[in-house]
């Protein structure tokens, strides 16, 4: 490697509307078959002489697992659920999170289900299709349950699934009922489904502060690697992307719109507008003392439900 050529670090996001977006100000806008498209915009807006980054989607619990697994990614979106196993490889940006404020992901079944409430799920030999098991929709969903029953198991009850194929799971009535993410969650009653529990306004009345749902976090070998000072320096150039792709939001929705052939819901102003606000809020560009507190929160109660490894003290990169 030349002197004048910057170290290539691995982005990785899951393929949802608001990780797309955080990241094409590092990158420039790409087109779906990975070329960078014409014009400005095809260039990255925020350059630096040390780092250049490649992006990589991938659905959430195939980061989860990686994550824990391989820890191969310099920098990756996880589960606020998979920290606790994997906090000695990895540290938290204080930028790239995901908060609900009273709304997220959403338990879900068919209409003409005699399912009416989540003790109902957890009173019958119920079938939950639901997005990994170490997603934060997962853990806030098991610890719901328990109390409804505190021998609820969620190993039995749950059948792990990709995202996207959850609504239809439960359609076709492969399951019972489904737990909703992403942008799924907005359009479960248009396709033929009752919300019997929306956690975050469930974690609104039980926890404190907003509901973490997902983490950005980079390998803390990158001082060792780059020489001191690199994590924080990523870490701000991270915000830096964020607090463009929000201050220009046509060029965001320009951006969902060149990958919006296998995703025709982003094809829809007001849902795209929505998601958006929600999940690439300033909460996203800097959690802040409240988010770190929550996510503190959420893992210890899952710790103590036994639902999640202890996760120690969350050290948090500020920039």
């Amino acid at each position: 490697m030349s002197a004048r050529e910057p170290a290539l670090l691995t982005l990785a996001h899951s393929p949802d509307s608001d990780d797309l977006v955080m990241w094409w100000p590092l990158t420039g806008m790409h087109g779906p078959d990975g070329r960078a498209i014409e014009g400005e915009l095809g260039r990255p807006a925020i350059e630096s002489d040390r780092f250049a980054f490649r992006t990589i989607a991938e659905d959430i619990q195939e980061l989860n697992r990686r994550a824990i697994e391989r820890a191969d990614y310099d920098i990756t979106a996880i589960s606020a659920h998979t920290y606790p196993h994997v906090r000695e490889r990895y540290a938290i940006t204080s930028c790239g999170g995901s908060f609900g404020e009273g709304y997220g992901p959403k338990v879900v079944v068919r209409d003409d289900s005699n399912v009416r409430t989540t003790e109902d799920l957890a009173s019958r030999n119920t079938r939950i299709g639901v997005p990994g098991m170490n997603t934060t929709a997962m853990l806030v969903f098991g610890l719901m349950m328990r109390r409804h029953d505190a021998d609820w198991d969620p190993d039995a009850r749950c059948a792990p699934m990709r995202f996207d194929t959850i609504v239809s799971s439960v359609l076709d009535e492969e399951t019972d009922a489904g737990l909703l993410i992403h942008e799924e969650q907005l359009l479960a009653e248009d396709r033929g489904l009752r919300v019997i529990a929306d956690l975050g306004q469930w974690w609104a009345e039980h926890g404190a502060g907003p509901l973490p749902l997902g983490l950005n976090v980079i390998k803390r070998d990158l001082d060792e690697r780059f020489g001191p000072g690199a994590m924080a320096e990523v870490a701000s150039l991270l915000t830096a992307s964020i607090r463009l792709a929000r201050e220009r939001a046509s060029d965001s929705r320009h951006f969902l719109l060149l990958h919006a052939e296998d995703r025709p819901e982003w094809r829809d102003d007001a849902l795209v507008d929505e998601y958006l606000a929600r999940y690439v809020s300033a909460s996203a560009a800097d959690m802040g003392d409240a988010g770190a507190g929550a996510i503190q929160d959420l893992l210890i109660r899952g710790a103590e439900a036994g639902l999640s490894p202890h996760p120690g003290e969350v050290d948090v990169i500020r920039t």
